[in-house]
C-alpha cells in the first residue's frame, strides 16, 4: 500500500481516538434538507431574530454566537431601516420545538424581537357564476361619480402582492416602480395573476379596455412579495420575510396608500411594528379580511390599517363570525371583472378585490385632500357608508358599504351624488 494512504488511515484513526473527529460535534444543529421549488424566503421552520440599531457594531459578532449558542442555520439578513433593526433569519433543525426555542430567545437582553416566519395568503376564492354583471364595482360605490372631482391623480398606491402584467393594456404606463422579494421572483414577475387583478382593479386606464380602475390616474408601485406554489389554483404565498423587506420599501419611497390583499391567522409582530411606523409616516394601509374564518386575520385585526371584507353586486356580504375591528368597509369583491396576465381579463371574488376597490377610493380621496389621516379617513368611511344588503344581527363590527362620492362630497361642496 502507498505510503500516503497510510498516512491517510493513521491521521484518521488518531482524530477518531483523541477527537471523536468522526463524529459530527454535539453544538452543530442537524443537515437542514431546503423545500423543492419553495423560495428560501418561504421555506418551514425558519425564525426571524430582530436586533436593536444600537447594538449595530456587534451585529456580526451577534448573528455568529446566537447560530452557535442555540444550533441554528443562518439563511438570510435583511436589514428594516424604517423601524431601526436588523433582521437574521435562521432555519431552525428538526430535532429542535419551535415554540421552546422562540421562548428562549425572547429571554436573551441581545434579541429585540423574535418571532416564527409566518405564511400568508392572498384572499382570492374560486371563481362562481359566470353571468354576474360586469364591472359593477366602480358603479355600485359610485366612483364613476366621484371620478368629476377626484380620479387619483399625483397619488401613489403601493400593491404588496406578487407581481403583475406590467405591459397589460389596462396597466401600461400605470405602474411607476417594481421591486421583487422573493427568491426568483423576476421570472414569473410578468405572469403572476392576482397582482395583476389587484393592480387593475385600483388604477386600470380608462383607455385600456375599456374598464376604468377605481383611481385611474393613479401610480403604481407593485412589489412582489408572494408566490405561487406548483399545484394548480393554489393561492399566492408570502413570509414575515418578504412582506417585512417590501413594507420597509414603501414606507421608505413615500407611498401614499398600501394595499395589502393577503391575510394570515396568526399577529406578527414584526409586521404590526412595521404597519405602525407606515402609519406615523402618513401612508394609509388597506388590508383584506379573511372570510368564512373565526377571526378577521391579521393585518386586517390592526388599528393601524382599514379592513375590508367583499360584497356582491347587490351589496350582499357573507355575514362574520368574529368580532371587531371597530368599523369593517365592504367593497365589491364578488364576481370582479379584472385583467389576468397575457392581456386578457376574467370574473374573480375574494376580500382581495375589495381591499383593491377600497385603496382606490382612498387614493381619490388623498388627491382631494392630501393631508387626511388614516384615522380621519376610517371615520370618513364609515360616516358616509351605506347600509349592506344583509347587516349583521349585531352591531360588532360595524359594516358599511363603501361610497366614494358622498366620501368625496364632505369636502367638495359642488360635488352632487345620485
Amino acid at each position: 500500500m502507498r505510503s500516503s494512504n497510510w498516512k491517510a488511515i493513521l491521521a484518521y484513526t488518531l482524530c477518531l481516538i483523541l477527537a471523536g473527529c468522526g463524529a459530527v460535534p454535539e453544538d452543530e444543529p442537524p443537515a437542514v434538507i431546503p423545500e423543492p421549488g419553495v423560495p428560501k424566503q418561504l421555506q418551514a421552520r425558519q425564525i426571524i431574530v430582530a436586533l436593536s440599531e444600537r447594538l449595530q457594531p456587534q451585529w456580526t459578532p451577534i448573528a455568529q454566537d446566537l447560530a452557535t449558542q442555540y444550533r441554528l442555520q443562518p439563511v438570510g439578513k435583511f436589514p428594516l431601516t424604517s423601524i431601526q433593526v436588523q433582521c437574521l433569519v435562521y432555519q431552525v433543525p428538526p430535532d429542535q420545538p419551535l415554540e421552546a426555542l422562540v421562548a428562549r430567545l425572547q429571554r436573551d437582553p441581545r434579541v429585540e424581537l423574535v418571532q416564527t416566519n409566518r405564511l400568508f395568503e392572498g384572499q382570492q376564492a374560486a371563481p362562481g357564476d359566470p353571468y354576474a354583471a360586469l364591472a359593477y364595482g366602480v358603479k355600485l360605490m359610485r366612483a364613476d361619480q366621484a371620478h368629476r372631482f377626484s380620479t387619483g391623480r399625483g397619488v401613489t398606491v403601493a400593491v404588496i402582492d406578487t407581481g403583475a402584467e406590467t405591459q397589460h393594456p389596462d396597466l401600461q404606463g400605470q405602474v411607476r416602480e417594481t421591486a421583487t422579494f422573493v427568491e426568483g421572483g423576476e421570472a414569473s414577475f410578468d405572469t403572476d395573476r392576482h397582482g395583476t387583478a389587484v393592480a387593475g382593479v385600483i388604477a386600470a386606464r380608462a383607455d385600456g379596455s375599456g374598464l376604468a380602475g377605481v383611481a385611474p390616474d393613479a401610480r403604481l408601485t407593485v412589489a412582489k412579495a408572494c408566490w405561487y406554489p406548483d399545484s394548480a389554483n393554489a393561492k399566492a404565498l408570502c413570509s414575515s420575510w418578504t412582506l417585512a423587506k417590501a413594507i420597509d420599501f414603501v414606507i421608505n419611497h413615500g407611498v401614499k396608500v398600501l394595499n395589502l390583499s393577503l391575510g394570515g391567522r396568526a399577529s406578527d409582530e414584526l409586521l404590526a411594528r412595521l404597519l405602525a411606523a407606515a402609519e406615523q409616516r402618513g401612508m394609509v394601509v388597506v388590508a383584506a379580511t379573511l372570510e368564512g374564518r373565526d377571526e378577521p386575520g391579521f393585518p386586517a385585526s390592526l388599528e393601524t390599517v382599514i379592513p375590508v371584507m367583499a360584497c356582491d353586486a347587490n351589496g350582499r356580504i357573507q355575514v362574520p363570525r368574529w368580532r371587531g375591528p371597530s368599523f369593517v368597509a365592504a367593497a365589491p369583491g364578488i364576481e370582479v371583472v379584472a385583467p389576468i396576465p397575457h392581456s386578457r381579463h376574467t370574473l374573480i371574488s375574494g376580500s382581495s378585490l375589495a381591499a383593491a376597490h377600497v385603496s382606490g377610493v382612498v387614493a381619490l380621496l388623498l388627491q382631494q385632500t392630501p393631508d387626511l389621516t388614516l384615522r380621519q379617513i376610517k371615520t370618513l368611511l364609515q360616516a358616509t357608508a351605506r347600509p349592506v344588503a344583509n347587516p349583521p344581527a349585531s352591531t360588532d363590527p360595524v359594516i358599511g358599504l363603501v361610497d366614494a362620492c358622498a366620501a368625496l362630497a364632505r369636502h367638495a361642496p359642488g360635488l352632487t351624488c345620485h
